[in-house]
């Protein structure tokens, strides 16, 4: 998530590799996984503005929210009111990021658009084989009722979640990205409308024609790949896991092009990206990275390359597909 997970390495630390053993958990019923449905299909139905609040580790950040839906789709402004101003434009699947003091546009196209409380923006067929979803209790965020569920992963490779889902129009109040029973990152709403009607420029991205603003754009996709057209691959993937699509892109202070694969489960998302390593520049620093909240890091190093693994997952599972890609025969 842009306005939230903004590449921080902060912790060095090692662990051994578990197995993911699964978990005997019951099938979920129809009506636990109806309320998933609703999840997802709830920012494409409903207008709603507000103020909602991130925390993780000690750290935490408000952000204003306006989303409109009409004839030609999804528009949203999410704007971050804490420390150095960042604003995000999304037009459909265009995402455009604003850093105001800096004068800097960045631009890209979101194939999984995952942010709160757009949380599943495309329902797993098979979400039911990779968590247990259990309908917990009602219970009422910003005076709305909601009703809690728990999603418990039927393996140890992806963390579990907690959802507050609004009972009269399915969207997400509330989140909860859970370890066991320890809060790693959580998102809710403080202030919230639903339904109302909104102005659409509140969600037009800022103009740049005026020459006088010295905005700088850098478009983050390059070009978009065929299957199997990048020279890697990834041999061992996490069960439920996909492709979602390879690419070159820029990645900012890069001097040359990035390749990257994104994946996801429905639910958690996954990039790998691979670069070749400047002989000029320091050696990189192999091994375990985290980031604020739910965002795990692991880099590795292949011939003359380096393979850096990022991911809403645990370590281990970052550790899995890092080691697992390989340059193509």
């Amino acid at each position: 998530m842009i306005s939230h997970k903004l590449f921080v390495l902060v912790v060095l630390f090692t662990f051994g590799f578990q197995a993911a053993d699964a978990q005997e958990l019951p099938p979920s019923t129809e009506s636990a996984l109806t309320w998933l449905k609703k999840i997802a299909d709830a920012p494409r139905k409903h207008n709603y503005s507000g103020i909602f609040v991130y925390y993780a580790d000690s750290h935490m950040e408000t952000s204003s929210i306006v989303h409109k839906v009409d004839a030609s789709g999804e528009r949203e402004r999410i704007e971050v009111l804490d420390g150095l101003p960042r604003i995000v434009f999304r037009n459909n699947d265009e995402m455009t990021c604003y850093l105001p003091e800096s004068k800097k546009v960045f631009s890209e196209k979101r194939w999984f658009r995952k942010f709160f409380p757009d949380f599943i923006p495309q329902l797993a067929d098979n979400i039911n084989e990779l968590y247990y979803v259990k309908e917990i209790k009602r219970e009422k965020v910003t005076n709305r009722e909601t009703q809690v569920l728990a999603l418990i992963p039927r393996d140890t490779l992806r963390y579990g979640h907690r959802f507050w889902v609004d009972v009269e129009t399915g969207l997400l109040l509330k989140v909860a990205v859970m370890q066991d029973s320890d809060i790693i990152e959580q998102f809710s709403f403080a202030q919230l409308q639903i339904d109302h009607e909104i102005n659409a420029d509140q969600v037009n991205p800022i103009q740049l024609n005026d020459a006088t603003n010295e905005w700088k754009l850098t478009n983050l996709i390059t070009s978009i790949l065929s299957k199997e057209q990048l020279q890697w691959e990834i041999t061992q993937l996490p069960a439920g896991f996909k492709t979602l699509v390879e690419m070159k892109r820029n990645l900012t202070e890069k001097p040359t092009l990035v390749d990257h694969i994104a994946l996801t489960d429905g639910l958690a998302t996954v990039s790998v990206f691979i670069e070749s390593i400047n002989k000029d520049a320091p050696a990189p620093i192999p091994g375990f990275f985290s980031s604020r909240g739910a965002i795990n890091i692991y880099v590795r190093t292949l011939n003359d390359n380096k393979i850096t693994t990022v991911g809403e997952v645990p370590p281990e599972t970052i550790k899995l597909i890092g080691n697992s890609v390989v340059m193509r025969n």
